[in-house]
């Protein structure tokens, strides 16, 4: 006897029917016929970035992975911001990913398992109720604990329709067009966030590169990074889950990453997680070292025995000084924590480490000849 389909829900269908047509047919052939103000486009603008950073910083980075703690004011904007986006509460929205994390790829158990498709972890997860996307207090016990997020869960779809449709409205009739405010602020600023928000879930699991870990899905993509505030160096993420980063290049586009350092340096945020260099840099050179491998494989027998022991004598060497650099620099970290009296120039440990780091800087230049040739 087959297992009977999960329920439809023909209310989700709804709001992303209704945004959608309403964004790419109504809102355009409205703005060609009556157009929109200067205001109402600051608006758009204003709540677009309101409600696409409370997911990013609050939602995900704050709340689903801890990764920084937050003043009481930022956690209201940010609760606010969610209930703006229409992605559930911040409950339910962190359990599924809490769970997404720990099944990853698992076709029974992630939520929004790339494993079923394109369309399934973009969308397609929301349509029905599957088991695995059903609210799991047991793994949100911190957020529960939290009483702006239970006011939240409570308030949710009353704080969502006031929101989006009666803040909406207002905004609007202050430069005396209500149905603009809603059209633009509401209907359409909502579809947008939708869905580059889910192309975190959609295409930053098959498009783009894995430079720190294959054992999953995710991807680091530099463009998905641009629709998505950010968060689409997954691949990182996916690695290194703690860290309040996901670009981890200053120059890599990840304006939640900077929103969380300005918000610490006005002491709005604090305790931010980041994983250490030295770990970041063991997994980059293990795939490297796959990649390396893999290539040379595809070279005549007697080149690529030659070759690949020189990879892995290389690969030694460089991991070896990385291990020793990370002992060291524990060593270093315990000697500042303990505020001993000596200066940190006059220890033995100092000329150490920077032997140590003129030594890694020359197995990092003979790693990316070997990376060159098979580029």
């Amino acid at each position: 006897m087959s297992q009977a389909a999960p329920r439809f829900r023909w209310d989700v269908l709804s709001i992303f029917a209704i945004t959608g047509v309403t964004g790419l047919l109504v809102t355009p052939w409205y703005g060609l016929t009556h157009g929109f103000s200067g205001w109402l486009w600051m608006m758009f603008v204003v709540m677009l970035l309101w409600n696409g950073l409370s997911i990013t910083a609050g939602y995900h980075r704050l709340w689903a992975h801890r990764a920084y703690a937050a003043h009481r004011i930022i956690r209201w904007i940010f609760a606010l911001g969610g209930a703006l986006a229409v992605q559930n509460s911040a409950w339910v929205w962190c359990s599924n990913h809490r769970r997404h994390h720990r099944f990853v790829d698992d076709d029974a158990q992630d939520p929004y398992s790339a494993g079923k498709g394109l369309v399934f972890s973009h969308i397609g997860w929301m349509l029905r109720d599957h088991p695995a996307s059903k609210l799991d207090e047991g793994n949100i016990p911190d957020l529960m604990a939290d009483p702006i997020l239970a006011w939240q869960h409570q308030h949710y779809w009353a704080a969502s329709f006031s929101l989006n449709v009666i803040l909406t409205l207002a905004l609007g009739a202050l430069a005396g067009d209500a149905i603009g405010g809603l059209l633009l602020l509401g209907f359409t600023r909502l579809a947008l966030c939708h869905h580059t928000t889910f192309f975190i879930n959609s295409l930053a699991h098959f498009w783009g590169t894995q430079p720190y870990s294959d054992r999953n899905s995710a991807r680091d993509n530099g463009i998905v990074a641009l629709l998505t505030y950010g968060e689409g160096f997954h691949n990182f993420h996916h690695t290194f889950a703690w860290d309040y980063r996901n670009g981890l290049k200053w120059y890599q586009f990840d304006p939640t990453k900077w929103l969380i350092q300005s918000l610490a340096l006005a002491g709005l945020a604090s305790r931010l997680k980041t994983a250490a260099p030295e770990k970041i840099e063991l997994c980059r050179l293990a795939m490297q070292r796959k990649h390396l491998v893999r290539s040379v494989s595809l070279l005549p027998r007697i080149d690529a025995e030659v070759w690949r022991s020189r990879i892995e004598e290389e690969y030694a060497q460089l991991n070896a000084c990385l291990h020793e650099w990370a002992r060291l620099r524990q060593q270093w970290l315990a000697l500042r924590k303990g505020q001993l009296q000596q200066r940190w120039e006059e220890t033995e440990l100092r000329a150490r480490m920077r032997e140590l780091e003129e030594h890694l800087a020359f197995h990092k230049h003979q790693w990316r000849f070997f990376t060159a040739q098979f580029a």
